[in-house]
C-alpha cells in the first residue's frame, strides 16, 4: 500500500534484537522515526546507524524515539550493533526490526508485493529498502523520504526536519527552505494580516503571501 503524508501508518507486530513489539503501542504519545536498511553489516549503512546512535540525546530531547528495519535476523542484528559501537563510539540502544520476510517492507511500500528474495540475497536485492518515516504521537505519517543505496542520509537533515516539524504542527507556521531553529518563520496564507498581528506581532511582508516573523517560542 501507498502511505501518504497524514495517513495513519499500518500498525504491525515484529520481532527485534530487543523483544517483540507492536509498533502502534511502542510509538505510544512519542514521536517515532523508522529508518530501514537494505541488510546487516553493510558499510554505507553502518555509518548510518553510527549517526542515529551518537544522536540519542537529540532524540530524547525531542520525545522521539528511534527504531531501525533491516532484513535480517534479530540474532545478526545484535551481532551487528557491535561494530557499529565499534564505529561511533556510541550505544545503539534502539531496538532493530528483523524483516526477514520483507513483512514491514512490503507494508510501508519499501518493495513490490510480490518481491522474493531467496537466502543468500545480496543488499542489491533489496536496495530500495532505505526509507526514512517520521511519524507523530498521532500515528500519522509526517515526512517519508528513500535514498539510494550509494548515497547516506544526512541525519542532521532528518533532524532538522523534526524540528520544523514539532514548530509546525504545534504553532501554526511554516518554515522557508534552508530554516534552521531560531531564524524566523513564515505565516500561511489562510491567515489574514489582521489576525496574524494579533496572533505573531509583528512581520515583514516580502509580497501579500509571503510574510516573515520570529519563530514562536
Amino acid at each position: 500500500m501507498s502511505i501518504r503524508i497524514n495517513d495513519t501508518v499500518p500498525d504491525f507486530t515484529a520481532e527485534t534484537d530487543q523483544g517483540t513489539i507492536s509498533f502502534h503501542d511502542w510509538i505510544g504519545d512519542s514521536w517515532a522515526i523508522m529508518f530501514s536498511h537494505p541488510k546487516d553489516f553493510t558499510p554505507v549503512c553502518t555509518t548510518e546507524f553510527g549517526a542515529v546512535s551518537q544522536l540519542a540525546d537529540e532524540w530524547a530531547k525531542r520525545n522521539t524515539k528511534v527504531i531501525g528495519v533491516s532484513v535480517d535476523s534479530a540474532e545478526d542484528h545484535k551481532k551487528w550493533k557491535n561494530d557499529i559501537e565499534t564505529f561511533s563510539k556510541a550505544e545503539a540502544g534502539f531496538p532493530i526490526i528483523a524483516d526477514s520476510e520483507l513483512a514491514v517492507s512490503k507494508l510501508y511500500d519499501m518493495l513490490p508485493a510480490e518481491a522474493y528474495m531467496p537466502d543468500g540475497r545480496t543488499p542489491a536485492h533489496s536496495a530500495t529498502v532505505r526509507s526514512v518515516f517520521i511519524i507523530g504521537p498521532d500515528k500519522q505519517l509526517k515526512l517519508s523520504m528513500t535514498y539510494p543505496m550509494t548515497v547516506g542520509r544526512n541525519f542532521a537533515e532528518i533532524l532538522r526536519a523534526l524540528d520544523g516539524l514539532q514548530l509546525t504542527g504545534s504553532k501554526g507556521v511554516a518554515t522557508p527552505a534552508n530554516w534552521q531553529v531560531g531564524e524566523d518563520v513564515i505565516i500561511p496564507p489562510t491567515v489574514s494580516d489582521e489576525d496574524a498581528k494579533e496572533k505573531f506581532g509583528s512581520f515583514n511582508a516580502v509580497f501579500p503571501y509571503l510574510r516573515f516573523t520570529k519563530a514562536p517560542d
